[in-house]
């Protein structure tokens, strides 16, 4: 009898917190169009020129700039 794995483990597709290197190479601020710094370890897409920072949920960028948290100074 075997166990089923986790979808979110295997090696063709990025963990639950993890986001699609791909996708994150065509990702772009919807508020400046401007670039995008992916912080793995707060699970947050970060745009400096908006000053937001989108959080990413089960490896999907919530790309909402209602969702996003302002950064702080």
């Amino acid at each position: 009898m075997t166990t089923p794995q986790d979808p979110s483990q295997t090696k063709d597709r990025p963990r639950a917190s993890e986001v699609d290197p791909k996708l994150l190479e065509i990702l772009v601020c919807p508020v400046t169009r401007g670039t995008l710094e992916y912080d793995r370890e707060a699970g947050e897409l970060i745009s400096r020129s908006a000053g937001l920072a989108y959080p990413i949920r089960e490896g999907v960028p919530i790309m909402l700039p209602e969702e996003a948290r302002e950064l702080s100074d």
